[in-house]
């Protein structure tokens, strides 16, 4: 119930419309009921007496409550659509701006195919419950209760039938309900399965190509696939006995009424009519528990998923900013104070003990070997993960005092894997400043020697990255996103290996557009290559999670073992450290 409790703030803002559906369909059932008395009427009163005016006039009567039902059903469907869709639209909404606000072990914890499924799947299941429970959970319990009442005024001698049938019906409803959200929430949960293979497969395409591991991939698949019908084969026939059960019950109602009723009217004790509108209404119970018992059947399945949505809303994003957080113009001085880290509590520090000070417009080079700590060091100026001891400082300010989204408009970061979007080029730089102009733009692009590819797409700057940007290089994709860390002219400059697929001619020109441009901002630059850093203030070499060397090129050459044979290493593979 806290599920339901929490969600239905999102139906307030569209409630007369939520209103309004009910009252129309009210209206529809109310005319749909008096359809079977009023034919009752037209046959006892109207044929048997061969009163043709008085038929006629019936007719028009049914015509009349048909026409009104019409209005009624189509409105309340009209009203029901606005309510659930906008109700769904919301949430869906808000899933997604939590989300984005997740840091890395929030959505570890809940797996991205999980995540996606919320966002689909789940608030899908309670859009659907929405429309169900304000249309037909209405229509349902009206049909069936006016229907028994029309019965016990109009064909009290029939009313024993229904002790018989009502009972069994709606024993059935309730254990098949019961059953079908456990089984539901166990699809819901195969489905999680099936959305997070495919996410991962899609990801690594080029790998699973490369190795030629696709019919591995495929068996793979096939396996969560088949979980998932299992579980949906299961929970649809405990579903579809249901139908069946219901209408063999209401059949043998339908039996003992004309069983019942031929006795009545060889008696005289009642009229032909009577036992057909009786048939009707019977018709009309079984519908209106039928429709019942669908809404239930939703409900049971939209349960799990509103209490799957729910825990995705009200989980606390770990990393956010502090009540009484700082909002402040940084300007770059850099301070790491014993920093360590670890991405997962029980296993070993990837940083141990990191201190360093980078003062505004320096630029830090950090270089290792492959795992060493290079690209964690630089995730956690912008706080994309936080310090597992020590503290890290902006202009002497911890960074857990200062305002999350201050920190990061005043850091421009290109992460290792260049991400784009599918979008235009341009749309693609302005990711990096909203409101960057079409000067910037181009001085961003040229800053990255990006431009000298842009210039020749048919359609230039607003060419269409393609989803994944498949249609660009590597190292096309590498420069674009400089261009978008470029375009911001931010306080401090993050490149995290960006020029591994960079001719060495680009890359040259590249640092001196930095050198150029951003004289007042503080650069770190992770690379693997020491001609990347080599002209750094400072250079920070780690080995295996700690600094090992701090210094300029010149003085570790000198003192430096660790950062001498990285250089040696790389002299004989091609004489990289050539200016």
């Amino acid at each position: 119930m806290h599920a339901i409790s929490r969600l239905k703030k999102y139906i307030k803002p569209y409630l007369l419309f939520a209103i309004i559906a009910p009252i129309l369909m009210i209206l529809e059932v109310a005319m749909d009921l008096l359809q079977p008395t009023i034919m009752k009427h037209i046959i006892d009163d109207g044929i048997a007496n061969n009163d043709s005016p008085y038929v006629v006039t019936m007719f028009g009567l049914m015509i009349l409550c048909a026409i009104l039902g019409l209005v009624g059903g189509v409105g309340c469907s009209i009203y029901t659509t606005k309510a659930s869709v906008n109700f769904a639209t919301d949430i869906r909404k808000d899933l997604y701006q939590t989300i984005t606000y997740f840091s890395n072990r929030n959505k570890d914890h809940f797996t991205l195919g999980k995540l996606i499924t919320n966002i689909t799947s789940d608030v899908e299941m309670i859009q659907r419950a929405l429309m169900m429970l304000l249309k037909i959970f209405v229509r349902g319990p009206l049909t069936f209760i006016g229907a028994i009442i029309i019965i016990f005024f109009t064909a009290r001698e029939l009313f024993p039938v229904l002790l018989f049938v009502v009972p069994i019906l709606a024993f059935s409803i309730f254990f098949f309900t019961k059953i079908s959200g456990k089984l539901f929430l166990k699809v819901q949960e195969a489905i999680d399965q099936v959305n997070t293979k495919v996410q991962e497969n899609l990801a690594g395409i080029r790998v699973i190509k490369a190795y030629n591991r696709k019919n591995h991939q495929v068996d793979q698949f096939t396996a969560v696939n088949g979980s998932l019908m299992k579980r949906n084969i299961r929970a649809d026939q405990i579903i579809g006995i249901l139908g069946p059960l219901t209408m063999f019950v209401v059949n043998i109602g339908i039996i003992l009424a004309l069983w019942l009723g031929a006795i009545k009217v060889e008696n005289g004790t009642i009229q032909v009519g009577v036992i057909i509108a009786f048939i009707n209404y019977l018709m009309m119970v079984m519908g209106g528990l039928m429709s019942s018992s669908a809404v239930l059947m939703q409900i049971a399945r939209a349960l799990p998923s509103a209490k799957r949505i729910v825990d995705v809303l009200e989980e606390t994003p770990d990393i956010k900013s502090n009540e009484n957080a700082m909002k402040a113009t940084l300007k770059g001085e850099v301070e790491f104070d014993q920093v360590s880290f670890t991405y997962i509590e029980e296993n070993e520090p990837v940083l141990k003990n990191i201190s360093f000070k980078a003062r505004s417009g320096e630029t830090i080079g950090i270089i290792g070997a492959t795992g060493s700590g290079k690209s964690t060091i630089v995730k956690l100026i912008p706080r994309l993960f936080d310090v597992t001891e020590g503290e890290i400082k902006i202009d002497g300010i911890p960074i857990k005092q200062l305002d999350l989204q201050t920190l990061r408009e005043s850091i421009a970061f290109a992460p290792q894997r260049a991400t784009l979007f599918s979008k235009s080029i341009e749309d693609n730089v302005k990711y990096g400043k909203e409101d960057a102009t079409f000067e910037e733009i181009i001085e961003a692009l040229q800053s990255s020697q990006a431009y000298e590819f842009v210039e020749k797409l048919d359609a230039k700057e607003k060419h269409i990255v393609s989803q994944g940007a498949t249609n660009l290089s590597g190292g096309q994709k590498q420069r674009l996103a400089m261009a978008r860390a470029f375009v911001r002219k931010p306080s401090i400059l993050i490149l995290d290996d960006t020029t591994s697929a960079v001719d060495s001619i680009s890359e040259k020109n590249i640092q001196k557009a930095i050198k150029e441009n951003f004289e007042d901002t503080t650069k770190f630059i992770v690379s693997s290559k020491v001609s990347s850093i080599r002209h750094a203030d400072q250079i920070i070499v780690l080995d295996d999670g700690y600094i090992v060397g701090l210094g300029t090129h010149e003085e570790l050459l000198r003192g430096n073992k660790t950062y001498q044979e990285i250089v040696e290493t790389q002299i004989v593979k091609g004489g990289v450290l050539s200016e």
